[in-house]
């Protein structure tokens, strides 16, 4: 009697599973909890529809009003390492985000090895779980619609190696 309960529970959650998947696929809900159908506040200035775009289509600032952007990575006393991401002209805003942008605003995207690790919506971040080895960790400034700051045609980034033991 029990082995025939689980065995009707595995094929419940087996099944169950394929069908929420293929109901958020076609939903677009994606793993990342982005719901790339709705786009009214992710769309860009240009007019682009298309999310993925909109991540990727640079916003252009000024010279004059350009954000400056350093980063510090230093072990952490207990495990894995801290990035300190210091900027100038530039206000970190985490409950803007994913809003229109306001100029001198947003937040920050991590990326390891070229991976995105995440956002920060302040000037601290712990990094842990790194692989081993040299490691480029890189760090971009974004509107609060998540488009890369960019100034006189590069983006507002910074790069450190370190490495991991």
């Amino acid at each position: 009697m029990m082995s025939r309960a689980l065995a009707l529970f595995l094929i419940g959650l087996i099944f169950g599973t394929g069908i929420g998947f293929t109901i958020a696929a076609g939903n677009g809900v994606t793993l990342d909890g982005h719901d790339h159908t709705d786009l009214t506040h992710h769309q860009a200035e240009e007019g682009s529809t298309d999310h993925m775009t909109t991540h990727a289509t640079m916003f252009e600032v000024p010279a004059a009003a350009a954000p400056k952007l350093h980063i510090e990575i230093t072990p952490d006393p207990v495990a894995g390492d801290n990035l300190h991401v210091i900027t100038e002209n530039f206000t970190f805003s985490p409950l803007a985000a994913g809003s229109a942008h306001v100029p001198g605003q947003g937040h920050a995207h991590v990326y390891v090895n070229g991976v995105k690790h995440g956002r920060v919506y302040g000037p601290w971040m712990h990094l842990d779980g790194l692989p081993k080895g040299r490691v480029e960790v890189s760090v971009t400034l974004n509107t609060n619609d998540h488009r890369p700051l960019s100034a006189g045609g590069s983006p507002v980034a910074a790069i450190q190696t370190i490495t991991v033991e």
